[in-house]
């Protein structure tokens, strides 16, 4: 079995990453590493995991290790990805990897000097609605792709949560925007050329609070918001001029709501809808990072696609900036 440690007890952690990795057919939960070693041995104890350290940096030097989960706050991604690639480790970091896209580069010089494997985890990268998704569309199902719109939002207004805190690298478009830019590329094999947007940040934390974008995909057009101060909401659409697709849960599939397809065609009288009973994005993520990291032919979320989605944010955000279109 794989042997994974996680740096921090962050919330995604706990509730969704390691319950996933404990899950799964070819990993285990062995070292959890916290400022805190009482939080360590907690988590650790929670999860079966043998080693509980009281620092990032004894985690890494430790042989219980083979891999290593990287949850901690946005602006820290970067540093202890490279770091763990240094110790020898594989690494999956959380999404977004890092604040420019320009700090993605070391990283790939990294993982290919030391032949280890490090990678963003993109979970819906893996979830099989978007495999299907992205058949359909190429089988023509919707004809010609014209508009695609999606929206993610969450009420958040806690200060001390990282989500807040620009020097952490909080804010909506990092937090989230990064999905409907992800899940476009994935569904149509396509990357932007343009964006153009309107953002807008919260006077008392400094962060992005709310953002309206135009993505310009050349032949099509994505256009979607994201919001840290709204009602929840999760929604993707492709619209084509033969037919529609709208995804019920297109990025938290299993928790913010069940994974379906809704099909229709272009008068609306005749459509199909496709259900993902039980499927686990998270799991089958960290499954499929075990399977490349032992040199199996599986496709991942590489770095490479890390670089032009990481491009697209930092476009948005000159956008908000100029008002006018930005070249990705």
């Amino acid at each position: 079995m794989f042997r994974w440690g996680v740096l921090s007890t962050a919330k995604i952690g706990r509730e969704h990453v390691l319950p996933a990795i404990a899950e799964s057919a070819n990993g285990v939960v062995s070292a959890v590493a916290s400022r805190d070693p009482s939080r360590a041995r907690d988590l650790a104890d929670r999860f079966g995991a043998p080693h509980a350290f009281g620092s990032y940096d004894e985690l890494l030097e430790s042989d219980a290790v083979d891999g290593v989960y990287v949850p901690l706050p946005t602006a820290q991604h970067a540093q202890w990805a490279a770091k763990a690639a240094r110790a020898g480790k594989h690494v999956l970091v959380e999404k977004p990897l890092a604040l420019d896209a320009a700090d993605i580069a070391p990283l790939i010089a990294l993982r290919d000097a030391r032949a280890v494997l490090i990678a963003e985890a993109f979970m819906v990268a893996y979830h099989p609605q978007w495999s299907t998704v992205r058949d359909l569309i190429a089988a023509g199902a919707l004809g010609k792709l014209r508009q695609v719109q999606a929206a993610f939002t969450y009420h958040n207004v806690d200060p001390a949560n990282m989500r807040n805190r620009p020097e952490l690298g909080g804010g909506a478009l990092r937090d989230i925007g990064v999905y409907p830019v992800v899940a476009a590329s994935l569904a149509t094999g396509r990357e932007p050329v343009r964006v153009q947007a309107v953002v807008e940040r919260d006077p008392r934390f400094g962060t992005d609070r709310h953002a309206s974008v135009r993505v310009d995909f050349g032949d099509f057009e994505l256009s979607f918001y994201v919001g840290t101060q709204m009602a929840a909401r999760q929604a993707m659409l492709f619209h084509g001029d033969a037919g529609t697709l709208e995804l019920a849960a297109p990025f938290q599939a299993g928790i913010y709501d069940q994974a379906r397809l809704d099909v229709f065609d272009r008068k609306r009288t005749q459509g199909a809808v496709h259900r993902f009973p039980g499927v686990n994005q998270y799991r089958l993520q960290a499954e499929a990072f075990v399977r490349a990291a032992r040199g199996e032919d599986v496709q991942l979320f590489t770095l490479e696609q890390s670089v032009l989605n990481q491009r697209v944010i930092d476009a948005i955000f000159r956008a908000g900036d100029s008002g006018g279109w930005e070249r990705v």
